[in-house]
């Protein structure tokens, strides 16, 4: 069943089921957002993935003892749904006075019921946190634009900030902000992220970007449908012959969500967590 923001459990008291319950979970569709900016199904400009962290997953294992672990979703970005945020988290919540067999079991219970909320194959990681030794924190490997001293006047999505030097040779350079910052689609509520951009093509004027970045500070829209607006936003004012943009966005209610959007296959990320998560 496919749902509307609205009908998700934003911004609603609920009650928190501690039997699994795979019902709870809220795929809505991604088609709606990207027809608004130009993104046509059949033909995705990007490739991708909703990274997932999740940081309250607990079960009881056979003998009714809790076990804890920390959970990492990928969800592809060809799936036609992504998964509301509230509902993954009352969909694990409802894990906890569950009991399974084995941290498989688990892993499997997951995987079929996010590949069918989101409708592709999800990938699905669980570890136990007594073998997890360390956590690896990291900035990219680029240009951090924050020192830049810009003024500001435009707290929504200006594309028009966005413009190239025709008249220099193209670069490759990466470069990134933590000063994202949008809301909830449903709730308002501020969401809070580092954004990276890394690009091939005439340069990109940083001050405008750093200020394009900033826009989106009272713009309302899910963590997914915010990267690929900027995506769409850089392709088409820039023109770049690659391009990738990746926002780590600071947790809330126990997950993470990190969205990826790259015209290269080639390209990868890691799982690197940035310094507020």
């Amino acid at each position: 069943m496919h749902n509307t923001p609205e009908a998700s459990p934003l911004g609603k008291a609920v009650s928190y089921l501690s039997q699994y319950t795979p019902s709870l979970l809220h795929p809505i569709l991604r088609v709606g957002k990207r027809a608004e900016i130009g993104i046509a199904e059949a033909a995705l400009p990007f490739w991708g993935e909703d990274l997932w962290n999740a940081y309250e997953l607990s079960w009881l294992n056979a003998r009714g003892k809790p076990v804890v672990a920390i959970g990492t979703f990928r969800v592809p970005a060809c799936s036609p749904c992504l998964i509301e945020s509230k509902s993954l988290k009352l969909y694990l919540n409802s894990f906890n006075q569950t009991r399974f067999s084995s941290l498989d079991e688990v892993s499997n219970t997951i995987t079929t019921d996010l590949s069918q909320a989101a409708g592709s194959p999800v990938k699905v990681q669980i570890s136990p946190v007594n073998v997890l030794s360390h956590r690896h924190f990291a900035v990219p490997n680029g240009v951090l634009l924050d020192e830049l001293d810009v003024e500001i006047d435009t707290y929504q999505p200006a594309p028009a900030l966005l413009t190239t030097d025709s008249a220099q040779p193209p670069v490759s350079e990466w470069l990134y902000s933590h000063l994202l910052k949008s809301n909830c689609l449903v709730t308002g509520q501020p969401d809070w992220g580092m954004v990276s951009i890394r690009y091939t093509g005439q340069p990109i004027d940083r001050a405008g970007l750093l200020k394009y970045i900033i826009s989106f500070r009272d713009h309302n829209e899910f963590h997914e449908q915010c990267v690929e607006r900027i995506y769409m936003d850089i392709q088409q004012r820039c023109k770049p012959t690659k391009l990738e943009v990746w926002a780590r966005y600071t947790r809330r209610g126990g997950l993470d969500i990190n969205p990826y959007r790259s015209s290269e296959q080639t390209w990868v990320f890691d799982n690197h967590h940035e310094i507020r998560q």
